[in-house]
């Protein structure tokens, strides 16, 4: 590119010579070539726009994270480019540091940072962060503001040794030629109190928790187990023979065998005996197992009683062991040993034949329920229902529990053997039943409805078959004691009223009918078939608590009641 450029003179030129110089060269006579060549000059480098320059410039993302190039600063900091969305409104179009909203830009250094946050947890002030950088009257915050007047704000940094006021003082003596007053740092607070005083509430609490430690200590010492007795009533423990009066007798008139059973049986017409002993009501009746020539019973007065059934029918002896009343019994296979279970939380291994106690157990809960395992080669294993829901088997050779069932939502009331005494059905307070197989602690089934009651007695069938279940709404429900644990609806039984109380039911030995109590002190018989109620007659003044079918006998059943007497009918 030419750059046609006019040569001036000296400075001193005349006004003449500027003005030609001034004139423009395309207006200028070319007089030769020389002075064509005198007023022109060839740039070598001439000024050109560049190619960069020429391009559109870059549009940065503002969500880019890395650039493959050096952009300008212009580039960097251009508004952001496309439409701009006309919906958005003032507060949305501002720039936003944080999820809920926008802030100015700001920024402080760490130490800054770092010394108003000590002078505010030293001193009980800081520089309002949001306030301009001129300090004002009110550019502090903090609970002491009076003292950052007075002290001008300052930092921990400016001034080490300003003070709190609420600082506590200790004792000072740093002088070691004092031997006897030297503290150096370990001087103590001036206020220092070396022995805590609790306050007035402080002291109620402690008062009060003194007070249920006393009550359970009491508690502890009156639960342990009393001196264990036991009675004999009748002259002699054995026969001519040697034989206790464990063993069945054989003058009765009466097969007394296991399988001995009555081919059908009869509705009872009379009252032919009572048992008279117990002081006070009688909460259950047992039979000796197979033989049942002997009852055994538990009362509210804390006694255990062995009766005869035939002959003399006389009390053989009388077993005191518990402090409080004796909820439940049960016998052995070979009955030579009972538990029974009271509630004074103890449970208690008993010699039938000498009245000695064997062993005792306690879980610290109520037992409810206790069972011996059918089984002959497990006697040493029974399980007992308590009030803290649990199942516990115990060990009468060690004294420990061996397994624990905890499945039941409330207090476990019935434990019955089914199914070969591979299972064992349990009921409980929480209106539901639920079946276990032996020594696994999960229940196989479990059978609740909305329109079932709590059950508090179950009676297994004497063909195995069935469960006989007393309902608190005064009903008797059957249950299948097969695989399928089914109610069956067909079999209902009603007429009499068990609302609130635990009354034992019975099968006859043939089937032929059911045997309830009730809580008014009636005897209640349907017949089995047809649910249809045969008889009912006042057995008891007070409930009818327990009732048992002879299994030797056609037309015999004993009922006992909270009056304390136990009655024969036939």
């Amino acid at each position: 590119m030419l750059n046609l450029q006019s040569y001036g003179t000296s400075s001193g030129s005349s006004d003449e010579e500027i003005d030609k110089e001034e004139t423009p060269l395309h207006l200028k006579p070319i007089s030769n070539e020389f002075s064509v060549a005198k007023s022109i000059q060839i740039v070598s480098a001439p000024i050109v726009v560049p190619k960069e320059r020429a391009l559109n410039e870059r549009a940065v993302k503002p969500t880019e994270k890395e650039l493959q190039y050096n952009p300008r600063y212009d580039e960097l900091f251009a508004p952001i480019q496309g439409p701009v969305n006309i919906n958005l409104t003032e507060q949305q179009k501002m720039p936003k540091n944080t999820a809920t909203g926008f802030i100015e830009a700001a920024h402080v250094s760490d130490f800054q940072f770092e010394n108003q946050r000590r002078t505010f947890h030293s001193f009980g002030y800081a520089l309002d962060p949001s306030a301009d950088t001129e300090i004002k009257s009110d550019s502090y915050i903090g609970p002491n503001l009076e003292g950052a007047y007075n002290t001008d704000g300052k930092t921990v940094f400016e001034s080490t040794k300003i003070k709190p006021e609420n600082k506590r003082k200790r004792h000072k003596n740093d002088d070691p030629a004092d031997l006897e007053g030297f503290v150096g740092p370990w001087g103590k607070y001036v206020d220092e109190k070396l022995t805590a005083e609790p306050s007035e509430q402080e002291k109620a609490e402690i008062e009060e928790m003194m007070a249920k430690k006393q009550r359970r200590n009491k508690r502890e010492v009156e639960e342990k187990p009393v001196e264990e007795k036991s009675i004999l009533h009748i002259n002699d423990s054995v026969d001519y023979q040697g034989r206790s009066f464990l063993h069945p007798p054989h003058d009765v008139g009466v097969s007394l065998k296991a399988g001995a059973h009555p081919d059908r049986c009869f509705l009872p017409k009379a009252h032919i005996h009572s048992w008279t002993g117990h002081t006070k009501g009688i909460s259950t009746i047992k039979l000796f197992p197979k033989s049942a020539h002997l009852l055994l019973s538990c009362g509210m007065d804390a006694k255990i009683k062995i009766w005869e059934v035939y002959n003399e029918r006389r009390c053989v002896r009388t077993y005191t062991g518990h402090r409080q009343a004796v909820r439940d019994v049960d016998f052995n296979a070979r009955g030579t040993q009972f538990v029974s279970a009271g509630y004074d939380r103890y449970l208690k291994l008993w010699d039938t034949e000498t009245g000695s106690v064997v062993s005792r157990f306690t879980s610290r809960k109520i037992p409810y329920c206790v069972k011996f395992h059918p089984d002959y080669n497990k006697q040493h294993l029974f399980v007992c229902g308590t009030s803290d829901k649990k199942i516990l088997c115990w060990d009468t050779r060690s004294g420990e529990i061996v397994q624990e069932y905890d499945r039941h939502l409330g207090a476990v009331n019935t434990i019955t053997f089914v199914d070969d005494n591979r299972r064992f059905v349990t009921t409980s307070d929480d209106k539901s039943m639920r079946v276990w197989e032996w020594d696994i602690p999960v229940d196989m089934k479990y059978i609740a409805d909305p329109s079932m009651h709590s059950m508090p007695s179950v009676t297994l069938s004497p063909n195995g078959k069935w469960l006989a279940c007393q309902s608190l709404d005064n009903k008797i429900v059957i249950f299948s004691a097969m695989n399928r644990f089914k109610m069956n609806r067909k079999k209902t039984f009603e007429g009499h009223m068990v609302s609130g109380y635990a009354c034992g039911l019975d099968f006859s030995p043939d089937m032929s009918y059911l045997v309830s109590g009730d809580g008014d002190g009636k005897c209640y018989i349907w017949d089995w078939k047809t649910t249809k109620l045969y008889k009912k007659w006042q057995a008891h003044d007070g409930v009818c608590i327990s009732t048992i079918w002879n299994p030797h006998e056609s037309s015999k059943v004993f009922t006992a009641g909270w009056d304390g007497l136990i009655k024969l009918w036939d």
